[in-house]
């Protein structure tokens, strides 16, 4: 049975991951930083394992490593994130607030790709996956503006393409992944899609995934997005 670690996934993008991945007969290591008050997450049906985790705080990201270090892990998604400050213009940006988003958005992956990397190396698929936003590609942006956001997703963009290359020699596959503009609390009920087609898109796209294919970054579709 082949395993699949969700951070942030009591809500949104993370708990689609888990009903999805859980009815496919997968365990799931379902990470969030509340497991008491996640009852939507407690009702899903299958095989899952919540683990209480703030993919913020470093200490307990090691502690969650080394409660599970006997685990092989076949996809690790990095999907816990946050927005932060709906302001866009250049004159309103919150610079702590800024701080606290790229400690979630860019740091918390390559933290907690670096506890679980073993976990990951020692499973048969070997697939870390960073879900990311198109909001972070310096070719797509016409509009400006959202600079909290922009940034954060840029720079894991950039952590996502420098763990493929440093974990090229340990077989391990890394991916960036844009889920869309998804109807979720983060996405608001404008957005064009909802989580469950983008999810299954997304695990398509991870299913199909090779070692030539490392490195990139892709939409939910399947379809190349430019850096």
């Amino acid at each position: 049975m082949p395993t699949v670690m969700i951070t942030g996934a009591n809500r949104g993008l993370g708990l689609e991951f888990v009903r999805q991945y859980a009815a496919d007969g997968w365990h799931v290591i379902a990470a969030c930083r509340s497991p008491a008050r996640a009852a939507d997450l407690k009702a899903v049906k299958g095989d899952v394992e919540i683990q209480a985790l703030d993919v913020g705080d470093h200490a307990q990201v090691e502690a969650a490593a080394r409660a599970l270090k006997r685990k092989a892990i076949d996809v690790l998604i990095n999907n816990a994130g946050i927005y932060g400050p709906r302001t866009s213009g250049l004159s309103a940006v919150d610079y702590d607030a800024w701080a606290e988003v790229l400690r979630i958005n860019a740091m918390a992956p390559l933290k907690v790709t670096e506890c679980f990397v073993d976990q990951v190396a020692r499973s048969d698929r070997r697939i870390v996956a960073i879900v990311t936003s198109k909001m972070g590609s310096m070719a797509d942006n016409t509009s400006g503006g959202s600079y909290i956001y922009r940034s954060s997703k840029a720079a894991v963009n950039a952590v996502g393409k420098s763990l493929s290359v440093d974990l090229r020699g340990r077989g391990i596959i890394v991916v960036v992944l844009h889920p869309g503009w998804v109807r979720t609390d983060m996405g608001g009920p404008s957005a064009l899609i909802d989580a469950e087609p983008s999810v299954a898109g997304m695990r398509s796209v991870i299913a199909g995934l090779g070692p030539a294919d490392s490195g990139h970054f892709f939409n939910y579709d399947g379809s190349p997005i430019p850096w």
